[in-house]
This record gives structure tokens, C-alpha cells and sequence, in this order.
């Protein structure tokens, strides 16, 4: 008797870091649930390939993305592709229609996903958001990629991101802790403080730079570490400049792939970050966690970890979800004060020390 073959899943992910991130609980879920039975397809922009690194929630890789000027990343290309797999289920966790579109495309039976005006048609199993007075109600998009998975038939109780690193990771983030003296400080708070999705979610840095030496300057065995990307080097130089402190140093001249900074934060003792999507790396590796919140309403990223908090600053113009201020004070944010943040900061270390340096 010939060995059955393995159901075909493929599951198209969401286009930003920190959602992907947040789409781990539903992967997890889907790969414990079909084990060895199903082969898992992930669909995805290439960028954020690497948050999953290292895990093994799926079976393979394809690269989508509409804007592409490679054709074979095109809708075309991915649709013969995945049609060639023979499919049986797709599962959407971005609500675009041209994520429906992928799935109708490529031929899979069962096309799993909220019906977002108008891709409905498209879709085999249509999900209905929350709504409250024609708006969809406000809520973590882990439990939106949750609902997804769920519709297929899989139980999923666990909210718990999950990410790890590789070995090549580790390496650099070692040669980065050698390289700044990260290894004589007993305890490490790293910053994150960018945003790709506009000006609007930034703290100020000169806030950032007098917390980092606030915290420095009252235990010897701190040390601050600004991580950083490509596009933020300028602002992460920036503080650690303005600093001009031996434990306080930033990502610049080091590796800056995504996977070292994933390594950063696993050994760091609290994160203290802007809305954007490095902040989940924290929960996903049972670091503390404090998030900046300004123009966005912080329940549609809301980690459900019990060491993270957001700390937000209530204005009459906000949450206004918008990417850039229109308005020449930024008060959703330079209001949020340096005292506050660096309150919340010491009460996760000293919660930290008095569990034996256990997340707290």
C-alpha cells in the first residue's frame, strides 16, 4: 500500500514584519495540528523571510509581490506556481484583494478569509470581522490570523508568538556584544526607534537619549543597545552620540540583517521600543517589553504577553492613525514623558532582579 500524500496547504502572510510575527500563534497551530500529514506552502514578500528563520512551521518558501519588477514574484508567475502544487486549501491572512485574487488563481479548493469588500466572491469560506457602528472593532491581529486557521478545522488556544534565531545569527550578535562591550554589563535594554510606516510613531530622540542615560547612570551594570536597520543608522548614530556614554552604544558598523537583530533582543533583558514591527521580537522571545504608542490604537497589535506593556498618552486628536503629523506639536508622543517611560522601564528591570533576572 502506497503511502497517502501529504495535503497541500498554502497559507499567504502578511506584508509587514511585526505581522508575521504576530501570525506565528496561527502557525504554530496549523503545523501541530496536520504534523507530517500536510506540506505548508508560505506565500510571502521577500523582506520578511527571515522573522521565520529558523522555525519550522512550514515546509516551503515562495516569494509574492505584486509591485515586483522580477516577474517571477508577479501574480501571474506565483499563481502557475501554486496551481502546480495542486492546493487544496489557502489561507489568507492579509485582507486585500489581491490577496483573494492570488488564492483564486491558484486553483485551491478551500480559500479561507475575511470577506473584505469586494473579494467575497473570491473566497470559498467567508469570515466576518467584528463590528460595532460599521467599524470593525479594534483587536490583535493574532487573534485575526487565529480565526483564519480556525475556519480550516484546527484548534488553536495559544496567543504565544514564537521566533527563532540561527546560528550564523548568534555569531553576529556576538561579535556586536564584543565589538561594543556589550559582555561586561550584566544586564542589556535595548531601543528600538523607528517606524517604515512613517514619522507618526517616532518618539523624539533627544527622549530617547536622556532616558538611555538615566537608566546608565544609577546601575553600573547596565548598558543600552539602539538596534537599528538600514534606514534608521542616521538616528541610532544620533543618540548614541548625543549620549556620549561607554554603555551606551547603537547597531551602527554591525551586522544589520534582520536575523542579528532578532539575536539582540533574545539576550536582552527589556526592550523598550516605537510601534513598529521589531517591537513583537520581544514577546516572541519572553522579553519584557514596553511599546510607545502614539497615532495607533494599540489593540490592533496587542501581543497578549503578560511582560509587555504599552504606554500611550491620550489626546483629543488621536488615535488618528495616521503616518505623518499634521500638526506642528506632536503631542501624542512628546507628551508621553521621559519620567513615565523610564518608571515603567525600572519597574520591569527591579521585577526582573527580584525573580532570579527571569522575564517579569
Amino acid at each position: 500500500m502506497t503511502e497517502a500524500s501529504p495535503l497541500q496547504i498554502g497559507v499567504l502572510l502578511p506584508n509587514w514584519i511585526g505581522d508575521v510575527v504576530m501570525a506565528t500563534p496561527a502557525l504554530r497551530a496549523l503545523r501541530d495540528h496536520f504534523g507530517t500529514t500536510a506540506r505548508i506552502t508560505g506565500i510571502m514578500r521577500p523582506y520578511v523571510a527571515r522573522v521565520l528563520d529558523g522555525t519550522d512551521f512550514l515546509d516551503q518558501q515562495i516569494f509574492y509581490d505584486r509591485r515586483s519588477p522580477d516577474p517571477a514574484r508577479k501574480l501571474k508567475a506565483v499563481s502557475r506556481q501554486l496551481k502546480q502544487q495542486g492546493l487544496e486549501m489557502m489561507l489568507l491572512m492579509p485582507n486585500s484583494f489581491s490577496a483573494a485574487m492570488l488564492a483564486w488563481r491558484s486553483g485551491a479548493r478551500q480559500r479561507i478569509g475575511f470577506a473584505r469588500r469586494p473579494r467575497g466572491w473570491l473566497l470559498s469560506r467567508r469570515l466576518r470581522l467584528p463590528m460595532h457602528r460599521g467599524k470593525p472593532v479594534p483587536r490583535s491581529a493574532i487573534d485575526h490570523y487565529l480565526d483564519v486557521i480556525r475556519a480550516a478545522g484546527v484548534t488553536a488556544d495559544s496567543r504565544q508568538m514564537e521566533l527563532a534565531t540561527l546560528p550564523e545569527d548568534e555569531a553576529g550578535a556576538d561579535q556586536a556584544w564584543h565589538a561594543l562591550g556589550l559582555g561586561q554589563a550584566g544586564r542589556v535594554v535595548v531601543f528600538n526607534t523607528g517606524s517604515a510606516n512613517g514619522s507618526a510613531r517616532n518618539w523624539p530622540l533627544e527622549y530617547f537619549t536622556e532616558l538611555a542615560q538615566r537608566l546608565v547612570a544609577t546601575d553600573s551594570e547596565l548598558a543600552v543597545l539602539v538596534i537599528c536597520g538600514p534606514a534608521e543608522t542616521e538616528s541610532a548614530a544620533a543618540i548614541e552620540a548625543a549620549a556620549d556614554h561607554p554603555r551606551i552604544r547603537s547597531m551602527v558598523g554591525q551586522d544589520l540583517s534582520l536575523g542579528v537583530a532578532k539575536a539582540c533582543v533574545r539576550r536582552a533583558q527589556l526592550m523598550i521600543t516605537t510601534d513598529s514591527g521589531p517591537r513583537h521580537f520581544a514577546p516572541a522571545f519572553n522579553v519584557p517589553a514596553i511599546s510607545l504608542a502614539g497615532p495607533i490604537d494599540p489593540r490592533w497589535s496587542e501581543s497578549h504577553h503578560r511582560h509587555s506593556i504599552s504606554l500611550q498618552h491620550p489626546v483629543d486628536c488621536g488615535p488618528c492613525g495616521l503616518t505623518v503629523c499634521p500638526l506642528d506639536y506632536h503631542a501624542c508622543m512628546r507628551d508621553l514623558s521621559v519620567d513615565r517611560v523610564e518608571q515603567a522601564a525600572r519597574d520591569k528591570l527591579n521585577r526582573s532582579t527580584a525573580t532570579g533576572n527571569e522575564a517579569a
